[in-house]
């Protein structure tokens, strides 16, 4: 674990646990979910404040796609799904390359497998301020012929019992709004696939700020402008990304103490559909995610 400080705000990081964040906090106030002791024990990743989505982010459908004349199939990584999801990079171990009081680079180094069959290397920088976390992600294709690439976040945000150390009542979800503007939305099948895009509906669209818990959301956003505004009973919080990521999944799942808004480079299941970026050898994909307080 790793643990960087400024003023009265806190990183934790846990390298070996997918080059994932265990929290980040203002003195005792959670700004994304707190990993709990057992998660951290059991080792599930999905049970922190966030991980690195590389070399792709959401589902391919059922782990198959076809690229450059040949057919690939992934090893399924989530449970009893069928498909693969999120890449490698949130269950492999990162490496600590650069760490100081306020600042660290993470890296990892992936050679071909059944997880993804191209090599890779990837690189997560975070910047820790009184008031801003800053996230660079980057990834390189290190394979000898060209290759798909993507990156994304994918963060935690508290709500209700989980959104303050010692609160004296639990908050509920419509205590927290989130503001986006997109141009259009993929409603998902049955089996959790895009299946149709659209104009966002009025009762998605966060244009003008929503409550959180107005609709149970798992959908991918596009036309995104890359800034999201979360606010809640006693803060705001403002999160800014580069042009790389110019698509925004959100979920909202019901009954939940967390909610998602995760800034990804393209759509659900694009290496089937187009969209995926395409790099050459030692080219690299990168962009950078601000979360600023006030």
């Amino acid at each position: 674990m790793l643990a960087l400080r400024a003023a009265d705000a806190s990183l934790e990081l846990a390298p070996e646990l997918g080059g994932s964040i265990l929290g980040w906090m203002l003195g005792r106030v959670r700004l994304l979910r707190h990993a709990s002791r057992s998660a951290v024990v059991r080792g599930t990743v999905r049970e922190t404040a966030g991980f690195p989505l590389v070399p792709y982010s959401n589902r391919i459908a059922h782990g198959h796609f076809r690229f450059a004349g040949t057919d690939y199939q992934l090893a399924l990584n989530f449970g009893n799904s069928v498909h693969s999801i999120h890449g490698v990079g949130w269950q492999r171990t990162w490496l600590v390359s650069n760490a100081t009081r306020d600042a660290a680079t993470l890296t990892l180094h992936h050679a071909p497998d059944a997880g993804w069959p191209f090599a890779f290397s990837a690189e997560q920088r975070f910047h820790l301020t009184a008031s801003t976390l800053h996230i660079a992600l980057a990834v390189t294709n290190r394979h000898a012929t060209p290759a798909p690439a993507g990156l994304g976040l994918h963060p935690y945000f508290p709500c209700g019992s989980a959104l303050l150390t010692g609160a004296k009542a639990p908050l509920s979800r419509d205590d927290v709004t989130l503001r986006f503007h997109a141009d259009a939305v993929w409603r998902n099948g049955l089996d959790h696939l895009p299946s149709e895009r659209v104009g966002v509906p009025p009762e998605w669209d966060h244009s003008a700020g929503r409550m959180v818990g107005d609709a149970a959301l798992d959908n991918c956003f596009e036309g995104w402008d890359g800034t999201a505004a979360l606010t809640w009973s006693d803060r705001r919080m403002t999160i800014e990304a580069t042009d790389s990521f110019r698509h925004l999944v959100v979920y909202t799942p019901p009954d939940q103490d967390f909610f998602c808004v995760e800034p990804v480079s393209h759509m659900n299941d694009a290496i089937n559909r187009g969209g995926i970026r395409l790099l050459d050898p030692d080219a690299t994909l990168r962009g950078d995610i601000s979360f600023r307080l006030g």
